[in-house]
C-alpha cells in the first residue's frame, strides 16, 4: 500500500468514515479538506442498483451545470461546410475533417470533447476503438451528435458534463473547484442529482441511490446520506 502523505492523513482525520453527512456539512467538510496548492476539483462519485452488463440498465446521458465546472473545456468539431463555419463562429477550438481523424490515429487528443455533424460520422467512426475508451467519442445520447452545432458548443462551452455508469456501477463526474462557493457547488450537485434520479432504468429493482460520495482531486471521500439526497 502506498504511503499517505502527512498532509492526507490530517485531512482523513477530520472525515468520519462512517458516517453519512447531510448535504450542507459534506460541502463544507470537502472544502476544508481539499488543502493542496492548487484549486482541486470537486467530484461526484454515486454508485447506482444497476447491472450495467445489460442493455436496459445502462445509465447515460448529459447534463448543463449551472454555474460550470470551473474549468476552460477544448471542443473538437467534426463539420464541414457552413457547419464548419458555424462552429468556429460558435467558438469552437478545432474545426475540421479527416485531416483531424489522421492526427487524431497518430495520437494527438489535445481536446476535452469531440462533436460531429451527422454527416461527418464516417470519418469519426473510424477512430472508435481510441476515442471510445477515452470517453470521446460523439454520441446521440450526449447530444455530440447533432447538426445544431451553435447550441452543442455553447452548452459545451457553459459546463455540460456526459455521465455514463461504468462496469461497477458507480458515475463519477466533476461538479465544480474548490473555489466555488458553497452554494453553487450544491447547485450543481443537485442538478447532477436530478438527471440521475430521472435517468432510472426501468428495469432497476430496489434502491436506486446505493451510496452517494463527494472529495476533492486530492482529498479524502465524504459521504453523503442518499436519503436525504431524495429528500432534497
Amino acid at each position: 500500500m502506498a504511503k499517505r502523505s502527512k498532509r492526507f492523513r490530517e485531512t482523513l482525520s477530520k472525515v468520519d468514515r462512517n458516517k453519512l453527512y447531510d448535504l450542507e456539512e459534506a460541502f463544507k467538510l470537502v472544502k476544508e479538506t481539499a488543502t493542496a496548492n492548487f484549486d482541486e476539483t470537486i467530484e461526484l462519485s454515486v454508485k447506482l442498483g444497476v447491472d450495467p452488463k445489460h442493455a436496459d440498465q445502462q445509465v447515460r446521458g448529459a447534463v448543463v451545470l449551472p454555474h460550470g465546472t470551473g474549468k476552460e473545456v477544448k471542443v473538437l468539431v467534426f463539420a464541414k461546410g457552413e457547419k464548419a463555419d458555424e462552429a468556429r463562429e460558435a467558438g469552437a477550438d478545432y474545426v475540421g475533417g479527416q485531416e483531424y481523424a489522421e492526427k487524431i490515429g497518430q495520437g494527438w487528443l489535445d481536446f476535452d470533447v469531440a462533436v460531429a455533424t451527422p454527416d461527418m460520422m464516417s470519418v469519426v467512426g473510424k477512430l472508435g476503438r481510441i476515442l471510445g475508451p477515452k470517453g470521446l467519442m460523439p454520441n446521440p445520447k450526449s447530444g455530440t451528435v447533432t447538426f445544431d452545432i451553435a447550441r452543442a458548443i455553447k452548452d459545451i462551452k457553459a459546463g455540460k458534463i456526459e455521465y455514463r455508469v461504468d462496469k461497477h456501477g458507480i458515475i463519477h463526474v466533476p461538479i465544480g473547484k474548490k473555489s466555488f462557493e458553497n452554494e453553487k457547488l450544491l447547485e450543481n450537485f443537485k442538478t447532477v442529482m436530478e438527471a440521475l434520479i430521472k435517468a432510472r432504468p426501468a428495469a432497476a429493482k430496489g434502491q436506486y441511490l446505493r451510496s452517494v460520495v463527494v472529495s476533492s482531486t486530492m482529498g479524502p471521500g465524504i459521504k453523503i446520506n442518499p436519503q436525504k439526497v431524495v429528500e432534497k
